[in-house]
């Protein structure tokens, strides 16, 4: 199974060799990660190319309509609908409560989505967004980067294969010390009606939803501990610990009638803004192991051992920049009308989970979902 499985860790299951399709894309929001991560990424890809940026800072126009020869126009201009012959589709990287409006202003459009994770401040809004997408008739993808990552989705295939046996446990944490370098407190992500909410939804997503995709099942229930010692993070939670329980969808085993259903698995993630950087990922089966290291930064030359009855296998910077692969996966699928698996279901589901686990912590019960 190991060498079927991860013979080509680098493998694009999702793309047809024979189409060289290009999707032009506008970047709505302009912050930091948008400018050095997701714009450079989209330039190097195969499929997707940026072609316009929408920002109301003139400087960040100018710097990046000359670096990347794109149009750059304002958020009044992206409403009225300036240079839309210019984009296909729309990437919104605002803070999270601006990301309804500007995913309805694509929608009103016609141009397909792929909106930053999570999706929104609230469930409710989250769910109106989606919703907006369905009504357009325009296709919407929530921007999880790991769920394109190629060795990520071998190991998929390999526990949907049965190699680790029957999941029992997972364990994720992403710590960001997120007022490290030039960021200060007055940043969006520690205001609470902006964000949602803090180290859970902005790091925490990532343990909890790669988890999620690794083992394709779904949250039950969510218990969680939230703390914020810190002053600066009165608005938002700095710490955050929470146990999610998953049912019977993890795979024991392949047969002709797809994978044995298991009795259900635990996953024990916790996320904080603040210590020392840390992204990992480990699932735990009855006849295996399986341990990312790096698991989460963009571009990370990812460590990954995986233990089974077949022996032991071990991956050092054997995957991709999963952060091309977004925009090609999405800009694939933009202009060939494949599927998009992450797309607005998958965030309501990891938006329900998050607003939970925010649930359980102020009220110190299990929440079920």
């Amino acid at each position: 199974m190991f060498e079927s499985t991860f013979a080509d860790a680098r493998r694009r299951d999702w793309a047809d060799d024979g189409d060289d399709a290009v999707t032009r894309i506008a970047t709505v929001g302009c912050g930091n990660y948008a400018r050095s991560v997701s714009i450079p990424a989209m330039a190097r890809g195969d499929y997707a190319a940026p072609t316009v940026v929408v920002s109301g800072d003139p400087q960040k126009r100018s710097r990046l309509a000359d670096e990347f020869g794109v149009i750059a126009i304002d958020y009044d201009e992206y409403e009225a609908g300036a240079a839309t012959d210019e984009y296909d589709a729309v990437y919104v990287a605002t803070p999270n409560r601006l990301h309804l409006p500007h995913v309805e202003t694509a929608a009103d459009h016609g141009k397909d989505v792929i909106c930053e994770k999570p999706l929104e401040a609230t469930v409710e809004r989250a769910e109106r967004l989606v919703t907006a997408c369905e009504d357009a008739g325009v296709r919407l993808m929530t921007a999880y980067r790991m769920q394109t990552d190629p060795v990520v989705r071998r190991l998929r295939e390999f526990v949907a294969a049965g190699g680790i046996g029957e999941l029992q446990r997972a364990f994720g944490d992403f710590t960001f010390p997120v007022l490290g370098g030039e960021a200060g407190p007055e940043q969006w992500r520690l205001d609470g009606r902006l964000a949602g909410g803090g180290a859970l939804y902005d790091v925490g997503v990532y343990p909890l939803n790669t988890a999620r995709f690794v083992a394709d099942a779904d949250p039950t229930t969510v218990s969680a501990t939230i703390r914020s010692p810190d002053p600066a993070f009165d608005e938002v939670d700095q710490h955050v610990d929470f146990r999610v329980e998953f049912g019977g969808d993890a795979a024991t085993g392949g047969s002709e009638d797809g994978p044995a259903a298991g009795d259900g698995w635990v996953g024990n993630f916790s996320a904080s803004f603040s210590g020392h950087p840390n992204t990992s990922l480990e699932l735990l089966g009855s006849e295996g192991r399986i341990a990312v290291r790096s698991a989460f930064q963009p571009g990370a030359d990812r460590e990954v051992s995986v233990e089974a009855t077949e022996g032991t296998v071990e991956f050092v910077g054997a995957g991709a920049d999963e952060t091309v692969e977004e925009f090609d996966y999405f800009a694939h699928a933009v202009a060939t009308g494949s599927d998009i698996e992450p797309d607005g279901a998958d965030g309501i589901v990891d938006m329900r989970t998050l607003t939970a686990a925010q649930t359980s912590a102020r009220t110190g019960a299990r929440t079920e979902l």
